[in-house]
């Protein structure tokens, strides 16, 4: 309160004016710091989530590249309103090997937390390709030119060594970096050998994503990213209490 009586007089002195600031900074800078020395023990243990393939993550790039997180969010609140539409609210496991994680701020389209295995491989292709096809109402621009830009990934096992820097354990799952280039091309191709891609990374979607599967192009790598996202945490067996339990 005596702070507030006499702020005439710390407005109108440059020191304590200064000191005021730097107070102000330190409380705020402690606020945001601190919290992160326990992040372990803010995120839930639960069993499912996995890094992203090699696809995956090319595909993620381009999500990130298009500038689609400017429209759409990665996060369902835990409200009523955002569960009957999207599901299960997010868990911050879910988020644990994005980086940047991409719960963005607004929501000019829906919120995409949920979108894997919702819609067809076919519809997302029409969908980025002209969106009134399917949804007649859309303003979201067209991305045609995802189908006709051939993709490699040739740094694709550097990349994911990159990304074990901030924590995703690549190295921890058998075969990873040896075979990324391998996994890359056996995820968008229909006749490969798809089994180890499966073991090292459980509930993949395999196959061709843009209809074209002679060639692998940024559509199959989008559409392979949508189609994994939320899938991967079983909510028919999921027990919040224990799983706050065992953190």
């Amino acid at each position: 309160m005596s702070i507030i009586k006499h702020h005439a007089k710390i407005e109108t002195n440059a020191l304590l004016l200064v000191l005021g600031i730097f107070v102000t900074v330190i409380i705020g800078g402690l606020v945001e710091i601190v919290p992160l020395f326990t992040i372990k023990n803010t995120i839930e243990k639960v069993e499912g989530v996995r890094p992203y393939t090699p696809l995956e993550l090319a595909g993620r790039n381009i999500y990130i590249r298009e500038g689609c997180y400017n429209c759409h969010s990665q996060m369902v609140r835990p409200f009523r309103d955002e569960l009957e539409r999207y599901g299960h609210y997010s868990l911050a496991a879910e988020s644990m090997y994005d980086h940047p994680f991409q719960w963005s701020s607004k929501r000019t389209g829906p919120d995409l937390a949920r979108v894997g295995g919702k819609y067809s491989n076919e519809w997302h292709r029409r969908h980025l390709v002209n969106p009134r096809d399917v949804v007649p109402e859309s303003i979201m621009p067209g991305y045609p030119h995802l189908m006709k830009k051939e993709l490699t990934f040739n740094d694709a096992a550097a990349h994911m060594k990159t990304l074990e820097l901030v924590g995703v354990p690549y190295s921890g799952i058998e075969g990873a970096l040896e075979n990324a280039s391998a996994d890359f091309e056996a995820q968008a191709t229909p006749d490969a050998d798809q089994e180890a891609l499966l073991t090292r990374y459980p509930k993949a979607v395999v196959g061709d994503f843009d209809g074209q599967p002679d060639k692998i192009t940024e559509m199959d790598a989008l559409v392979a990213y949508l189609q994994v996202l939320g899938t991967m945490v079983d909510f028919t067996a999921f027990d919040p209490a224990a799983a706050n339990a065992i953190r």
